[in-house]
């Protein structure tokens, strides 16, 4: 356990964002797996939809800083390509 009142304030922060991250990071993935089961269901419209949400929230947790830009960005794009692939067939 930390002595200093800085360090206990830091410790109360570090799970307080941790939890927050958690929270995030589940709903991102859920999401994720919703839209590779609509690609795999040819449900189109659902699909878009679902992408859109997604880079909203992807894009949401990198200005928290539950994401490194980086990261999200090749998500995104990943998933674009896939729903563009998909549309074109």
């Amino acid at each position: 356990m930390p002595k200093l009142n800085n360090a206990k304030k830091a410790l109360r922060q570090n799970e307080k964002n941790a939890q927050r991250n958690k929270v995030i990071k589940a709903e991102i993935h859920s999401l994720r797996v919703k839209v590779r089961k609509a690609f795999t269901s040819k449900q189109m419209d659902e699909a878009k939809n679902l992408v859109q949400l997604v880079g909203k929230k992807l894009d949401k947790a990198v200005q928290k800083k539950v994401f490194k830009q980086n990261t999200v960005a090749r998500y995104k794009s990943r998933l674009m390509k896939k729903l563009h692939t998909l549309l074109s067939v």
